[in-house]
């Protein structure tokens, strides 16, 4: 009866959330491309250099590190989020799993279910990795992503020093330099309050019809949504 019920809808109805968040994501890219090149065009005016044209920015490590430095900050995030939400627990919140009883999540997959996904169904070493596929999925994002804001930032610290007349340096020598290290501690403490803040939150506060929110009548230290 779901199932005919959810046919029925149409195709932003069933997608509206992805649709919105990647649409919200491109408008901010553009944005940041937008801005960041006249922003960079505007550095380079002042030290003498040419201005460079849009598509040329998007290669530079101004742009580069940018983008990546927000990246990987965020599926560092969620990585970590994913892994260590399995075992920990915290009481009162919609964050967490219950305290005391075995949730849906846990047990262990059914490879007989209709429906199962081919990895569940063949078992063996496929089964393995898909159990803990979303973790190795934001843990690789999350590396391909350091690996991108390492190389924007070095690009950008070495036309720096270039611009200064200054020695450039190589990548090893720059990675114990203290501004790629800065670059990436102040984006990761911010989203690691971030996710202590709705963690806690979630106990005492409410949004009605949010997944992410335990019913408005549920008592403070219910744990799970």
């Amino acid at each position: 009866m779901l199932n005919r019920m959810s046919a029925k809808k149409g195709f932003f109805y069933k997608n509206g959330l992805s649709l919105t968040f990647v649409t919200l994501f491109l408008i901010a890219l553009i944005g940041q491309a937008y801005f960041g090149w006249m922003e960079n065009n505007g550095h380079l005016q002042e030290s003498g250099y040419p201005s460079i044209a849009l598509l040329e920015y998007l290669k530079t490590g101004h742009f580069i590190s940018a983008t990546f430095e927000n990246f990987q900050s965020e599926f560092l995030q969620m990585s970590l989020y994913v892994i260590l939400t399995v075992s920990l627990r915290q009481i009162g919140s919609a964050e967490s799993k219950s305290l005391d009883k075995m949730e849906e999540v846990d047990r262990e997959p059914d490879p007989h279910k209709n429906d199962a996904p081919k990895p569940v169904k063949k078992g063996g070493w496929r089964l393995f990795l898909y159990k803990r596929s979303l973790s190795i999925a934001f843990v690789l994002l999350f590396v391909l992503s350091w690996s991108g804001h390492l190389y924007g930032s070095f690009k950008e610290y070495n036309l720096d020093q270039k611009i200064n007349n200054k020695a450039q340096i190589d990548l090893m020598d720059y990675l114990i330099k203290p501004k790629f290290w800065f670059e990436s501690f102040q984006n990761w403490q911010s989203e690691f309050i971030s996710v202590a803040a709705i963690i806690v939150l979630t106990i005492f506060l409410r949004q009605k019809g949010s997944p992410e929110s335990k019913p408005v009548d549920a008592a403070h230290m219910e744990t799970g949504k």
